[in-house]
């Protein structure tokens, strides 16, 4: 790496692009966007990104940017800024570069201007302000001319020092910033250059966190890289470039161990490849192998090379250890006979293969998840995916990833298969279901409500492919979620071309909920209440107590979802929107 040159344009370019996945401190969406709006090309234009995009900063970045790529509408407050503001376009970025400015306009020696960046850096707003005084008119007592002696006029001296204010918020050393800028665009130039080579040692340093690596295969397959199975006979622990393409890892199968896989590939160096499963369980024996680890080898397609189903090889692969377990003891008891020696390299058919379907698609891609946390040869979502282009769903990741641009409320349609269903009673004593959804982006956690659970829960199962319409939830720094309006099967939903328009509205945020009940010690308040929890919310809501007349009232956020709970505990008459 030292000997790689610091402005490779083949590599800001890729930047330029939007091409960041990977890179460190360049993958999130909202930076991905500075890059593509910068288009970098230097590692001086990276390091002010770096420190330009934390809050506060950020403020600046349009017009860095406009400035950038038009010069001509630079403009400095005095010209004495612009050997020390050139660099960055004219905007302050660094620390180093306020000292400058003390320096240089003020006229402090170089310890009194480094004490001023750590009152900055530490935000010491009573130094800061005080010090204004001495920066504009000088202090004799310490030597300091000032800005005005200096030739700066007073009201320029004085912007320039409420820029620095500003600038105490977020400020933030170059020294740090470049370092991070340098990293980025080491990892930068690794993708760029070797991008096999690059994501395969990613993935493997992502392996516990498997929604990561679902993202960068994904990332592959649009670099055009292909994502070869896991294989007992080619993989090692790890990802690791095999041509053009990327071979999984042993490593992110579980129940399989590193010390299996060392062994498992001292083994196939040593001896060759492995033939079958009956030669692949004998010579690795019974030390570090186990019916967990064949299991998982099998559903997640590393021995797919052996040219049996695995609905095959889930059929035999008990007997074939078991076979070798009894023929193992029977050489330590000695009971081994001249004929059975001569049967040492036995193949497969030691034990009858039956001649059986493979299991469907789903269920082979189902066993590759639960094994690996992936699907590896394909995903439930593949044969949907053009027709989801014509819709209006979003993928998952665009609502849970970071820097999303939905808000709380957004109304949004998502596709994906159903991975749990985990149904509980309320506190109002009614059914609700927290669902479980996942896309080939990412997954996210639904509530689905007791009337739209009722009339969907047909559809509500693991495995199924459905569309789900509602609401986006972000409260309480939770994870996003999405409140239900409707369930659809994936399939009637692509044949339509989007969701059916069923009503997501709120109640305006001026008008009111009123609501009836019976009296304050009615169930129907108990579970009225529970459910106004479960929307909170700014709108007002009035409820009246039949038998007595008084009235209280809540605030609640009264999406489609709550008002037909509502209604159905309520009744038509009892809910009225104003």
């Amino acid at each position: 790496m030292r000997s790689v040159r610091d402005d490779g344009p083949e590599t800001f370019a890729m930047l330029g692009e939007g091409k960041t996945s990977g890179v460190f401190q360049l993958e999130s969406s909202g930076i991905t966007g500075v890059c593509v709006q910068m288009k970098p090309q230097s590692i001086e234009d990276m390091t002010a990104i770096v420190a330009l995009y934390r809050p506060g900063p950020m403020e600046s970045i349009p017009k860095f940017i406009q400035s950038k790529h038009h010069p001509e509408t630079i403009s400095y407050i005095t010209p004495q800024l612009k050997p020390i503001l050139n660099v960055t376009y004219g905007c302050i970025v660094y620390q180093e570069q306020v000292i400058e400015i003390f320096r240089k306009l003020g006229g402090y020696t170089l310890g009194q201007a480094d004490n001023m960046r750590r009152a900055i850096s530490k935000k010491k707003q009573n130094v800061i302000v005080q010090e204004r005084q001495a920066f504009v008119y000088g202090d004799a007592g310490r030597g300091i001319p000032g800005a005005v002696a200096n030739g700066v006029p007073e009201q320029a001296a004085q912007q320039i020092y409420d820029e620095i204010l500003d600038f105490a918020n977020y400020a933030f050393n170059k020294a740090h910033a470049v370092c991070y800028a340098k990293v980025s665009y080491d990892t930068a130039w690794l993708k760029c250059h070797y991008p096999r080579q690059y994501m395969a040692a990613l993935m493997t340093s992502m392996l516990s966190d498997t929604e990561k690596v679902a993202g960068y295969i994904a990332d592959c397959r649009e670099m055009g890289i292909g994502l070869l199975p896991p294989d007992v006979n080619r993989s090692e622990d790890v990802f690791t470039v095999e041509g053009e393409n990327i071979r999984f890892g042993l490593g992110a199968v579980k129940n399989v161990g590193r010390g299996l896989i060392r062994k498992m590939t001292a083994e196939r160096e040593a001896n060759g490849p492995f033939t079958g499963i009956s030669d692949f369980c004998r010579r690795m024996g019974e030390t570090e192998l186990n019916k967990r680890a064949v299991e998982n080898l099998i559903k997640c397609g590393a021995m797919d090379c052996f040219g049996l189903r695995r609905s095959q090889l889930l059929a035999v692969y008990e007997p074939v250890m078991g076979w070798i377990s009894s023929r193992n003891k029977r050489n330590l008891s000695g009971q081994v006979s001249f004929f059975d020696s001569l049967d040492d390299r036995e193949d497969d058919m030691s034990v009858q293969i039956p001649d059986i379907p493979e299991l469907d698609l789903f269920e082979l891609l189902t066993q590759e998840k639960q094994t690996t946390g992936l699907y590896i040869s394909g995903h439930p979502m593949d044969k949907f995916r053009r027709d989801l282009g014509r819709t209006d769903a979003v993928p998952i990741r665009r609502i849970t990833g970071e820097e999303s641009p939905f808000r709380d409320g957004d109304s949004v349609t998502i596709c994906g298969i159903i991975q749990t269903v985990t149904q509980k009673t309320t506190r109002s004593n009614s059914m609700m279901a927290y669902v479980t959804l996942e896309d080939d982006s990412a997954s996210i956690e639904t509530l689905v409500f007791s009337s739209v659970l009722s009339r969907s829960e047909a559809l509500l199962r693991p495995g199924v492919p459905a569309a789900l319409v509602g609401r986006v939830s972000l409260r309480d720094e939770k994870p996003a979620q999405l409140m239900v309006n409707e369930v659809l099967r994936l399939e009637d939903y692509v044949r339509r071309g989007s969701a059916p328009r069923r009503s997501l509205g709120r109640v305006s945020p001026c008008g009111r909920l009123y609501l009836k009940l019976p009296s304050e010690d009615s169930l129907e308040y108990q579970k009225t209440r529970a459910i106004l929890n479960m929307f909170p919310g700014s709108v007002q809501a009035v409820l009246y107590f039949a038998d007595t007349g008084v009235r209280r009232g809540a605030g609640c956020t009264p999406e489609a979802v709550m008002l037909e709970e509502l209604r159905a505990l309520l009744g038509e008459g009892a809910v009225v929107e104003k």
